[in-house]
């Protein structure tokens, strides 16, 4: 702590505004769900258009976990497409995108957001407060439903065609606005699904979600299915206070300070922070 014309600086953090998004869902034939979306930002919403949560309490000298998610793998041939992986601050956890729907008679997985389902079915149902579900599957020659996004539901399939990825959400945690947490499209016989805003992908576009935005991995035939992109932690607070003690595990971060804020950016690993 410093005292510098008469005011005083410096001292340690007691709360902490972040954003947790986890890994986006594989790409079956349906589009894989984009991972779920927690967010205490201002006024800005979590996932399924839910309220903003409350910043996270902290204590100085206490250290707490960081997890940012993978996305899940996707199995071309006829393989099970996986839920991308949870995302974790502290007690906080985003949960893993859905796999898209594959081989009859399997459903888009619920995640943080569903995926899309290859069946006349419902997509998976998503998770209150982090994310919407995925679209049905069905129509000429089994199309995909696409993937739920954060901020809206996957598109189903029709005639042929697969359904487009939900839209993500934006946020400004970094001083910048950025679009987030978004499902990929389906495949179809006729036309591929759009990818939704924010990190997924048109399905049969042979791109995996975005990475550090938890995009779905896009829906295709064969081997043309792909992985969901990673998660991200963000977190900031005021620039007079000190810099975090330590990160230590196999975090991999930056740490930049604008707008007022110190805001660090954990875009890969787990491990801990000791404020």
């Amino acid at each position: 702590m410093q005292l510098l014309a008469g005011v005083i600086t410096g001292g340690k953090p007691t709360t902490l505004e972040y954003l947790i998004i986890a890994g986006g869902g594989g790409g079956g034939v349906g589009g894989g769900g984009a991972g779920g979306y927690r967010n205490s930002t201002g006024t800005e919403t979590s996932g399924r258009n839910s309220a903003t949560e409350s910043v996270l309490s902290v204590t100085p000298g206490t250290s707490y976990t960081v997890t940012v998610g993978a996305g899940g793998a996707a199995t071309g041939g006829g393989g099970s497409p996986t839920l991308g992986s949870n995302s974790v601050l502290a007690t906080g956890t985003a949960l893993g995108g859905g796999g898209g729907g594959q081989i009859d008679p399997e459903l888009g997985r619920d995640g943080g957001c569903g995926g899309g389902s290859r069946n006349i079915v419902a997509g998976g149902a998503g998770t209150a407060a982090q994310g919407f579900g995925g679209g049905n599957g069905g129509g000429v020659n089994n199309a995909g439903g696409g993937g739920g996004g954060v901020g809206v539901a996957g598109v189903n399939a029709s005639a042929g065609a697969g359904g487009a990825g939900g839209n993500g959400l934006s946020s400004s945690i970094t001083g910048s606005a950025v679009t987030r947490g978004g499902g990929s499209g389906g495949a179809g016989s006729s036309t591929d699904g759009a990818g939704g805003t924010g990190g997924g992908q048109a399905g049969d576009s042979n791109t995996p979600g975005t990475v550090n935005t938890g995009g779905g991995g896009p829906g295709g035939y064969n081997n043309t299915q792909q992985a969901g992109g990673s998660g991200i932690v963000i977190i900031r607070y005021a620039d007079s206070l000190d810099d975090l003690t330590t990160i230590s595990g196999g975090l991999t971060s930056t740490r930049t300070v604008t707008g007022g804020f110190k805001i660090y950016q954990f875009t890969a690993g787990t491990g801990t922070i000791t404020i």
